[in-house]
């Protein structure tokens, strides 16, 4: 069967759930001029975590990426200013959802020479202000590599530091735009060193024409660099300008993947054909800081 011949498995359908929990939150999300990856980045776990979950991840920094990697569906241009309002509206927000663990990421903004990090931070420090049990896990771009830019976003605290390093090392270039494999590896590394008692957490999609081997070897990197909780997910084609689905792997095999990442020291792995970075995020935290 060729490339283009390729069907999503049964596995990979989606119930849909647009119960008045999802369309509130949608609404919410338009009044307060808020972007989410549920949305820009057309996630599959959208109407289960908007519709049963009640969780979202915000996206910040606006809506316009620096960056065009050939897997995201996110919008990629010339962004806006910044709005410097927007880390006290995801705050308020945050509230009345009533988290109690939220995630907050962003688009690359390599226009800024901070890459973000300061509306990042403040964030961060404004959701904690307004919700001081909830827990916060940051998923930032490697904000220009700048070891400074890292050090605003650490010395906030957040609970979680995702970094995603996408795909192995042998396809990284094909797959992302201007991000490094070994970039990313040096980012979630020095944010370990900069402080040790903060999980770190990196993310990966398959699907992409990657063998198990390369799977494993990306495994045992972000291990030598001190990650503790990883993500494995099926790689899902946007739209017809993005790369293409090579192959759809089982249940079975993700189930075989997470049970190899745990053996290599993992605290914890989510793997599966639907799983996103920030999938099931909630229990990720829970089950860090009980095997701690």
């Amino acid at each position: 069967m060729s490339i283009k011949d390729l069907r999503k498995p049964e596995w990979l359908k989606i119930k849909l759930n647009t119960n008045e929990q999802y369309t509130g939150l949608k609404k919410m999300m338009r009044e307060k001029k808020l972007h989410t990856v549920c949305e820009e980045a057309r996630c599959p776990n959208i109407h289960e975590c908007w519709a049963v979950r009640k969780t979202a991840t915000f996206m910040i920094l606006g809506s316009v990426c620096t960056r065009a990697c050939r897997f995201c569906a996110v919008q990629t241009g010339l962004p806006s200013e910044l709005d410097w309002e927007e880390p006290e509206r995801v705050a308020e927000s945050v509230k009345q959802m009533n988290l109690k663990h939220v995630v907050i990421t962003a688009v690359a903004r390599d226009d800024l020479n901070d890459g973000g990090a300061k509306v990042f931070a403040e964030t961060v420090k404004a959701v904690r202000r307004q919700n001081p049990f909830c827990s916060i896990e940051v998923l930032p771009s490697d904000l220009n590599g700048e070891y400074d830019n890292l050090k605003i976003l650490m010395d906030t605290r957040p609970d979680i530091l995702n970094h995603n390093i996408e795909t192995v090392k042998r396809l990284s270039q094909k797959v992302r735009a201007r991000a490094t494999y070994e970039r990313s590896l040096e980012f979630l590394r020095r944010a370990k060193q900069m402080n040790s008692t903060i999980p770190t957490k990196s993310s990966i999609m398959i699907g992409l024409g990657e063998t198990k081997e390369e799977i494993m070897e990306t495994m045992d990197d972000l291990r030598a660099n001190d990650v503790d909780i990883m993500t494995i997910g099926q790689y899902l084609q946007p739209t017809k300008r993005h790369l293409k689905v090579e192959k759809y792997w089982s249940p079975e095999e993700f189930e075989e993947l997470k049970n190899i990442a745990m053996s290599k020291g993992f605290s914890h792995c989510e793997a599966g054909p639907l799983v996103r970075s920030s999938y099931h995020a909630d229990e990720q935290v829970r089950a860090t800081k009980a095997n701690a």
